[in-house]
């Protein structure tokens, strides 16, 4: 076992130094467009943002690249909901009967414009964790009666908390791997081990939000995405179904 220990902690450290070894301004300017690109025009169906942040997070070498990464990773985030958002108001309807908006699906779509409907400015927040709805909510925000400026005012918080917690994550295991390769065969275990963990606790967490949020996306609200549709009062709708 302490060949395959030998072995992984070579290839991670193979890969770790491949990915270091890009320029960290070209490297944190990568991960800002990837993460514009995700959430603007649909890419994240294809690349979710999480792999790009993580990969991006394992070379921050000190303080000083991680705080740069994430704000490259917020600004992306937040500079590519704004251009989705501004996609949705101009050519929103286009957009959703294109090629590319009917592979998405109809059902997709109607979720989406439900949700935000039902929810408001909370659907906008949540949906950053919920797969397929988070790549389609700027631009269906867009279509709806919301305001840019509430939009941004709930997009904002949470695309901090998710660029936080994926660059402080990526950056410490890989850290502690560099750390202790010397001392412990077992080192790249434990980076494997810490980064499935958190996969797995974001997978749970999202499996929880998917089931808790789930009624709000079956039918359409007032008409009014300014409004919050109150939790007991799609109980109260479930429950009569």
């Amino acid at each position: 076992m302490d060949a395959v220990g030998t072995w992984l902690n070579q290839a991670l450290l193979w890969v770790l130094d491949l990915v270091q070894s890009i320029d960290p301004i070209a490297r944190t300017l990568l991960a800002g467009l990837g993460m514009l690109l995700e959430t603007s025009l649909f890419v994240g169906l294809v690349v979710p943002g999480d792999t790009i942040v993580l990969v991006a997070s394992t070379a921050v070498d000190g303080p000083v690249e991680a705080i740069a990464l994430a704000v490259a990773v917020i600004v992306g985030s937040l500079a590519g909901q704004s251009i989705g958002f501004l996609l949705g108001r101009l050519v929103g309807p286009w957009l959703r009967r294109s090629w590319l908006g009917r592979r998405v699906g109809d059902e997709q779509w109607t979720r989406a414009a439900n949700y935000v409907d039902r929810r408001g400015g909370i659907a906008v927040f949540v949906s950053r964790f919920l797969p397929v709805l988070h790549s389609l909510m700027p631009v269906t925000v867009g279509m709806s009666t919301m305001s840019y400026r509430r939009f941004i005012r709930w997009a904002a918080p949470v695309a901090i908390l998710w660029a936080g917690a994926y660059v402080t994550v990526g950056a410490l295991a890989a850290g502690s791997f560099r750390e202790r390769l010397e001392d412990l065969h077992w080192a790249g275990f434990v980076f494997v081990g810490v980064i499935i963990a958190f996969v797995l606790v974001v997978a749970f967490v999202k499996h929880l939000l998917s089931r808790r949020e789930a009624r709000h996306w079956a039918r359409p609200g007032d008409g009014d995405a300014n409004t919050i549709e109150s939790t007991a009062k799609s109980t109260a709708e479930g429950d009569d179904d």
